[in-house]
């Protein structure tokens, strides 16, 4: 897979949203659908349904980050001139 470059910034912003997307964004929407689903017929159910898009969002979004993450290569824009 091809380097990605990013800068030392860059690196942290995306360490510090993969950390929000696990601990806190995952664990709300894991809550959001076991809350819609307590309330009965699934099929008929819109917050359930929106919670499982947001959940497949939280989802694809931590493997992008992560991805991001494995092949960053960090890079310092003063040295590029």
């Amino acid at each position: 897979m091809n380097k990605v470059p990013v800068t030392v910034a860059g690196a942290e912003k995306l360490r510090q949203e993969l950390h929000r997307l696990k601990t806190i964004d995952r664990p709300n929407v894991i809550a959001a659908i076991a809350e819609a689903r307590s309330h009965g017929d699934l099929s008929e159910n819109a917050e359930y349904d929106a919670a499982k898009e947001r959940q497949g969002f939280i989802e694809g979004r931590i493997r992008e980050v992560e991805g991001k993450l494995s092949n960053a290569q960090i890079i310092d824009p003063k040295l590029l001139d």
